[in-house]
């Protein structure tokens, strides 16, 4: 069974990815939770942490795909301090 990928309703905001983006390139900004570390971009830090979490978490009896549907899916979410200063630099609450 495929596992869903979902991403964060702020991910999905034009606006709040190309700021992420931008950190992520210019800055070096880790901007994805949970494994997204290493990509040079959002979109890699995306995917990075899209593979970890369905399936390269961590060694137990379980499979990756059996650990993320008990977790309720896949879901990839911005670093929550970073996103709220990305919202407040472009004006939003």
């Amino acid at each position: 069974m495929a596992q869903q990928v979902e991403k964060a309703a702020e991910l999905q905001d034009p606006e709040i990815r190309a700021e992420l983006d931008r950190l992520a390139r210019e800055e070096g900004e880790t901007v994805v939770v949970n494994g997204g570390t290493g990509g040079k971009t959002l979109e890699a830090q995306e995917r990075l942490a899209e593979g970890r979490k369905k399936g390269g978490r961590s060694r137990t009896t379980e499979s990756g795909n059996e650990r993320a549907e008990e977790d309720g899916g896949v879901v990839i979410e911005p670093d929550e301090k970073l996103l709220e200063e990305v919202k407040k630099d472009l004006g939003r609450q």
